[in-house]
Parts: C-alpha cells; structure tokens; sequence
C-alpha cells in the first residue's frame, strides 16, 4: 500500500526546477541515482526519496569518492556529453543509462510503503518511476505509459 507523501520545502524547489525539462539518461550509484536533463542539471533522487539539483559538471566531478574513481567520472562526463549532443537516442554510452523514452516533466509524486520509496515522474507522453529500497540501496527504475 503506497502512500502520498507531502513534499518538503527543499523537494518542492527542486521539483519546481525540473519541470518542463526532459530527462536524457541516468545513473546509479550507491544510495542515489542521478538522472541528466537536457538544461544541464543534474537531478539526484536518494533511496529515501531526498533530492538535489546542481549544474552538470559540477555535479558529476562531485561524484568522485566512494562509489566513483576519476575514470568513473571521466566515463560519466563523455557519457553526459553524448547525452546532450545527442539526447536520449545517444550510443556508446558507458556509465549512463539513456532513457528508453521521452519523458518532458510535467510533474513528480512521492509515495512511501514502510522503508521503500516510490517516486513517479510524469512526463508529457511517458512517465518514469523509480522504487527505491534502503537494506541494501536499490532503485528499480520502469517506464510507465509511452
């Protein structure tokens, strides 16, 4: 049983931001996975459905650590760059997951079920939603409609 969840103040500016932006691709890393829109932001969605947007290359050079080496992130700039020169249909794509579809942001709902997340973004022909499990952090990400 999902429940709605009310969006924080944080996560309603971000939601605010990513409106009207289409989502090129993502990738997964640890607790979070990081989804690449075409106005060069990077949007993150952790496992407990927090969120942050910041500029592309800032974003992906912040990644180093953990879950990333520097090869990680110089695999996921020329990915990004792809991604932006040649949007969702782009190949040879290492790190990044290019979207199977067009998915413009019209709107995104949060829903909870006990320690899992649900994160629905609508698009304007097809939506995205990611579920998300912390023990151990998994995200399962499908295409709804389209």
């Amino acid at each position: 049983m999902w429940t709605e969840l009310e969006t924080s103040t944080y996560q309603e500016h971000v939601i605010k931001h990513v409106l009207g932006a289409t989502v090129l691709g993502w990738v997964i890393l640890g607790d979070a996975v990081h989804f690449l829109l075409d106005i060069g932001l990077l949007w993150t969605v952790y496992v407990n459905a927090e969120m942050n947007l910041m500029a592309q290359a800032v974003a992906i050079q912040d990644l180093e650590g953990d879950d990333a080496t520097r090869d990680d992130v110089s695999a996921m700039t020329s990915d990004a760059d792809l991604l932006n020169s040649r949007g969702r249909k782009a190949t040879g794509l290492s790190r990044f997951i290019a979207s199977p579809v067009e998915c413009l942001i019209k709107s995104v709902a949060l829903f909870a079920a006990d320690s899992e997340y649900r994160i629905l973004i609508v698009g304007e022909t097809a939506s995205l939603e990611i579920q998300t499990s912390s023990e151990p952090p998994h995200f399962s990400i499908n295409v709804v409609g389209g």
